[in-house]
């Protein structure tokens, strides 16, 4: 279901960088390291209708992604917003023709399409929901702990967020940290569903160890080998009984296909900022639900603006599984927006407002800024 309408070009004046730092509710661990505060680029298009609002999803250090605040903040500056710029008008669809000759930022370049296409939304009175074809107005909302102190913890952990009325259980896992901690949240909690993610921390040689995940049940196994193993993941995926889910490895539609032909997948994580941007994300979409493979939506710790995108992106039809669009207090006692994503009955609600449908705090966005620059 290719997006039919392309939204309208906007004549663009500026871009404006901010760099903010959110303190986390609690800290979020994974098996690349623990934040306690989430370092972000929010990215703010100045156009001659109006401004759009986009957010670059990269972390402080270079552990989940090569790519990171400061070398993003660098290029945003240097290369990709001073590309734009030069183009004077432009259409969202085309903003990654534009960008295309830079090699990688993706993160930078979905950041600056999204708010290129929230300014160009607004403009047109068309929600980004209703744009990317959109078919329900809410969706179920899954939560991703992070790796407790023990397996006691981790109980602990995922109870309040079953109380709180999430769906769908998501377990952080690494080497040392993965039967123990799956067993002890599947017997606390009997027939949840229930997924690991290994954020690439495993190789081939674990292979014993992942399939004794096998006995749980679970909807599925999240990247448990390095990005670049496509291969070693279809050995992997055929020594599993759990499914295999491709993330860090999905970095395009071409990369998502090769995995699909290769059986390195039968699941895929769609996420926008790795990917490139919204365009790309439900081209991906599109070419895994002809493929009959279901695919959910994964978060980067998103501030409301990530988030409202998210939930417009998941409420496309071939997302048959919860995603990780969680409330935004799962992650911040305050979020940037002024009406932030909340739970409702384990669902969160798909904006309906024209553009992202949310509208920014202006006092929490300076409160939270620690630098910024206008391009």
């Amino acid at each position: 279901m290719p997006i039919t309408s392309p939204a309208s070009a906007v004549r663009l004046e500026g871009f404006e960088l901010l760099v903010l730092h959110l303190p986390l509710v609690s800290p979020f661990t994974t098996s690349f390291g623990t934040e306690t505060v989430r370092e972000v680029i929010v990215v703010r298009a100045r156009t001659a209708d109006g401004d759009g609002w986009g957010e670059i999803v990269t972390q402080q250090a270079p552990l989940y992604s090569s790519e990171y605040t400061q070398g993003a903040w660098d290029v945003a500056q240097r290369f990709l917003a001073p590309a734009l710029l030069d183009r004077g008008t432009v259409a969202p669809h085309e903003v990654a023709g534009v960008l295309e000759p830079f090699v990688g930022h993706r993160m930078v370049k979905a950041g600056l399409e999204l708010a290129v296409l929230d300014a160009a939304l607004r403009a047109d009175g068309i929600s980004l929901a209703t744009h990317l074809g959109a078919t329900t107005d809410r969706i179920p909302s899954g939560v991703s702990v992070g790796i407790q102190r023990d397996p006691a913890a981790l109980v602990d952990a995922v109870a309040g967020y079953l109380d709180a009325g999430y769906v769908r259980i998501k377990i952080k896992i690494k080497p040392g940290r993965d039967v123990d901690d799956t067993a002890a949240v599947r017997a606390a909690f009997g027939e949840i569903p229930l997924q690991v993610d290994a954020n690439s921390a495993y190789t081939l040689a674990d292979a014993d160890t992942l399939a004794e995940l096998d006995r749980f049940d679970l909807l599925l196994i999240e990247q448990p080998l390095q990005e670049d193993d496509i291969v070693d993941h279809a050995t992997l995926a055929k020594r599993l009984q759990t499914p295999v889910c491709l993330d860090e490895s999905i970095v395009s539609r071409k990369a998502a296909a090769d995995a699909l032909a290769l059986g390195s997948a039968s699941i895929i994580n769609i996420k926008a900022g790795r990917v490139g941007g919204y365009l790309e994300a439900v081209a991906i979409h599109d070419l895994c639900r002809d493929a009959g493979v279901p695919v959910w939506c994964g978060g980067m710790l998103e501030t409301g603006i990530g988030r409202a995108a998210n939930a417009a992106l998941a409420a496309l039809p071939g997302f048959t599984l919860p995603g990780d669009v969680s409330a935004s207090d799962r992650f911040y006692t305050r979020d940037i927006v002024t009406e932030p994503v909340v739970l409702e009955d384990g669902h969160v609600r798909v904006p309906t407002a024209p553009g992202l449908g949310v509208e920014i705090d202006s006092d929490a966005l300076e409160g939270f800024t620690v630098e910024a620059v206008t391009v």
